[in-house]
């Protein structure tokens, strides 16, 4: 399959629009509906579907653009860091993964503490599930992923060493009106009549087995695509969350969290290839367990529990 074709499906999920995407691609509206049709008929499934207002991707369309995007993404880090080397800056980039909640303010923050330590240096951020970072550091494609060991887990792995950062604490997020706004920790029961929603298994199974181990049921009725449509669903209203506490500091101001009793946990951990590791990798691991030691969340573990 060819890049080129990836890049114009990617093109039209982002614009909704054949169209659009021939504009922005400089191609006729013929020819991105050709390399459309050839991508599916490679692939064997359909890729989008037409709605009133132009092209929206299928649930396996879904799925294919978000491992597209990453490989095109990689695909340009790596003609750059071609042409950098032949015009003589050689030095090696520092390709970082991390879950969504983790890469929206933890690992940002250590970043910045590391590049203030080095000096400049080229480096990229990949999010995504914990299981296909890990995989993507056995295949040499990120030089460190920051991962949680939440269900599945994670797998034990010779070629990776998983070093503890610490435990993360999950808390409830709500819509900043919400009856429950500003109480001190509640217990998992109280909020048994909510609607809840998740963005992934993983996620999911967590939440069910706190609810279990409570004696009651949390209804996850609604599903999201990623983090960040979890949140907009709490946030208008319709839906409230587990999260992680690392994300708390990075909440939109429309949101807001409570902690529960005896809250779910999750351990973070870097993974590193055991086999030519980055030399700012141990350096960069330091600074995200500093940054991890200062996080902390809206809840008041020391109020009442209602």
């Amino acid at each position: 399959m060819e890049l080129t074709v990836w890049q114009t499906f990617v093109t039209v999920c982002g614009l909704g629009s054949l169209s659009a995407a021939a504009a922005e691609l400089n191609h006729t509206q013929s020819a991105v509906s050709r390399q459309i049709a050839g991508l599916e008929r490679q692939l064997g499934v359909r890729l989008v579907e037409r709605h009133a207002r132009g092209v929206r991707p299928t649930p396996a369309g879904e799925v294919f653009r978000r491992h597209a995007l990453a490989t095109l993404n990689e695909a340009d880090r790596a003609v750059r860091a071609a042409r950098e080397f032949r015009d003589g800056a050689a030095g090696r980039p520092l390709a970082v993964g991390a879950a969504p909640s983790l890469a929206s303010g933890l690992v940002p923050e250590a970043v910045r503490g590391l590049l203030e330590r080095t000096g400049p240096l080229r480096w990229s951020l990949t999010p995504g599930l914990s299981a296909d970072l890990h995989r993507r550091v056995t295949d040499g494609g990120l030089d460190m992923a920051v991962v949680t060991d939440a269900p599945p887990g994670l797998p034990q792995d010779p070629r990776v060493e998983a070093r503890f950062l610490g435990l993360d604490d999950m808390v409830v997020v709500l819509p900043a009106g919400h009856p429950r706004a500003g109480q001190g920790p509640v217990r998992m029961r109280t909020l048994a009549d909510e609607t809840w929603v998740e963005d992934n298994d993983g996620s999911a199974a967590l939440l069910r087995r706190h609810a279990a181990r409570a004696g009651t049921v949390a209804r996850i009725d609604l599903t999201a695509a990623d983090l960040h449509g979890k949140l907009a669903l709490v946030a208008a209203g319709h839906a409230i969350a587990l999260i992680p506490g690392v994300l708390t500091r990075a909440l939109r101001a429309d949101l807001t969290t409570v902690g529960l009793a005896d809250p779910p946990t999750r351990g973070i951990y870097t993974l590193t290839p055991r086999r030519d590791p980055h030399p700012h990798a141990a350096p960069l691991h330091d600074h995200l367990a500093a940054a991890f030691a200062w996080t902390g969340t809206d809840a008041d573990p020391e109020g009442p529990v209602n």
